[in-house]
């Protein structure tokens, strides 16, 4: 299952599971551990939690969510950031680690994190995301779960400033001959349209081929493109479905396509790349660096107010 990100108020999310970025004696804080309190009912919460106080830093446990719409809220003691020669990494990563598999022994399928140490503990925004995103991905590579990294704004998220500095310039000038595949196919290459039309392979047949081409196994390809294993069952059945243009992007990062390829893959539902779309004009930067991590694209997506690759 998928990994987004999402703005808003962790409290409000309507999933089975969410983190509270607890401190190690369990008592009601400041920031997101006191708006968890507050919604979920704070003398009820603090009851719950003086039955399982104190616990180890990184350690997760986990109490009922009282009066909030999820089902069970996961406790977890993050890191005080102190220069990163600490273990703070180490136990930051355990953090995310614990709480993943605390929630998926419970049978849960969907978990919502805030990011964890990033507020009074002090750890630097953009390590915290890096590795709340390598330790989620990490996880995912091996399990099936929806996960959820809530962010307070959008201004909070410190994606990485390689990829922003040299987006924003791309973004501000027109697109090099070599990487616009943004235009309609039918008038760039009209030769194409009698191709298209005659065209034998179906979309989940080339997709197929495709995986085969690159060496790697389906579940490999739907799991580094974010998508629901439901979703991908789906779009290999050959029933004709065809997924959306955002589903198969997520797929050509998946595979690793380059950017002729992945025109091949659109056009053949349908789609192509636009130069006059912002969301078209990232995707395109991405490919042509031969930058495939969903995660790390989905980072600048969410930075630009832009739909993320995935489920």
């Amino acid at each position: 299952m998928p990994f987004l990100l999402v703005e808003g108020d962790i409290t409000k999310l309507e999933v089975e599971v969410i983190v509270n970025a607890a401190n190690t004696s369990l008592l009601m804080g400041g920031g997101v551990c006191g708006a968890i309190f507050k919604a979920a009912g704070a003398a009820l919460m603090q009851e719950a939690c003086a039955a399982l106080a104190p616990i180890a830093p990184s350690e997760a446990v986990m109490t009922a969510g009282f009066a909030l719409p999820c089902k069970a809220v996961i406790h977890t003691a993050g890191p005080l950031y102190r220069d990163g020669k600490h273990q703070e990494r180490e136990n930051l990563t355990q953090c995310y680690q614990n709480s993943l598999h605390l929630a998926l022994q419970a049978g849960y399928e969907s978990i919502a994190f805030p990011l964890i140490s990033s507020g009074i503990y002090g750890y630097p925004r953009e390590e915290a995301l890096e590795v709340a995103r390598l330790a989620i991905a990490d996880f995912l590579k091996q399990e099936e779960l929806l996960v959820y990294l809530v962010l307070y704004d959008r201004a909070s998220l410190v994606a990485k400033q390689e990829h922003l500095a040299s987006l924003k310039q791309y973004l501000e000038h027109e697109m090099p001959v070599e990487v616009l595949c943004a235009i309609r196919c039918e008038e760039a290459y009209p030769e194409l349209e009698a191709l298209l039309h005659h065209q034998r392979q179906s979309f989940d047949e080339l997709l197929l081929a495709l995986i085969k081409e690159q060496g790697k196994t389906e579940v490999e390809v739907y799991k580094r493109a974010n998508l629901d294993r439901r979703l991908f069952s789906k779009i290999r059945s050959g029933n004709g479905y065809l997924p959306s243009k955002r589903t198969i992007l997520a797929l050509a990062c998946g595979l690793e396509l380059d950017l002729e390829a992945t025109d091949m893959l659109l056009a053949c539902a349908g789609y192509a790349l636009s130069p006059a779309a912002t969301f078209d004009r990232i995707i395109t930067f991405f490919l042509s660096k031969e930058v495939y991590d969903v995660f790390e694209i989905n980072e600048v997506l969410f930075t630009y107010n832009q739909p993320l690759l995935g489920s």
